[in-house]
Order: C-alpha cells, then structure tokens, then sequence
C-alpha cells in the first residue's frame, strides 16, 4: 500500500465513521427518545422544538451521504451547525462527556472531526457525484 492509497483509505475512514456516528445519533433520537421526546427536549433547552424536526432529518440525510461519499465537503459543513448547538447546550456541564448532563468535548471533537473532512473530502469508496455548477469547487466534491 502506498502513501496516497493509505491518506485515501484514512480519509475515507474518517468519513465512514463520521457517516455512522451521525445515522446512529438521528435514530437514537427518532427510535429511543422518540420525535416528541426529542422536540421536548429542544424546547427544554430553549431550541425551537421544530429544530428538533430539522437535527434529526439532517443527521440521518447527512449521516448516509457521508457513508457514501456523496458531496461529503458540504455534508461535513452542513452538518456543523447542529455540533455547534450540541456543544452551547453541553458547555454549562464541564469538559467531560461523562458528567452530568455531557459535557462539551464530544461535540467539539466532533466539530473538528467534520472541518478536517471537509477540508480533506471524501478520500477512498466515495460514490462519483457530478459537481454541483452552484457551489465553490472546494465544497463541490
């Protein structure tokens, strides 16, 4: 194995990873909490209970087409926006996830996690998409 088959195949890891994390988080959310658990909650925190609609579709959307490798640059900053709102939620409980409530350095973490995907792009057994002619190449691929 070469050193750009290894940076694709890590790349591509990441992505994967990223890609499952975000599908299990969308139906924990849908399956377990339940939508009306999970609007609740959003409320309880002083989020638009309609976002909760929103976080969840994204997650699963978002989560699959990372999986594949489709447009996984603008997947990746997509999906930012609901990392942050994660990690304003979780920093009033300290640094680790552990503590009461979870703390901040899971979201945050995953935060840089998406930014290093979204600069690197989807590496190794990514599905072909045409280029989006709207966006900026670097978002495109």
């Amino acid at each position: 194995m070469n050193n750009s088959t290894s940076v694709n195949s890590g790349i591509a890891l990441l992505r994967i990873s990223l890609g499952t994390m975000f599908i299990a988080h969308g139906l924990l959310k849908v399956l377990v909490f339940t939508p009306a658990g999970t609007v609740g909650f959003f409320q309880s925190v002083g989020y638009p209970g309609e976002m909760a609609y929103i976080v969840m579709a994204a997650e699963i959307l978002g989560g699959a087409l990372l999986l594949a490798g489709v447009y996984t640059r603008l997947m990746a900053v997509g999906l930012l926006p609901i990392l942050v709102g994660a990690s304003l939620i979780h920093l009033p409980n300290g640094w680790v996830f552990s503590a009461e409530g979870g703390g901040w350095e899971y979201p945050v973490f995953l935060i840089a996690a998406l930014a290093a995907q979204a600069l690197m792009g989807p590496g190794a057994l990514a599905v072909k998409m045409p280029r989006l002619p709207y966006l900026p190449a670097t978002l495109a691929t």
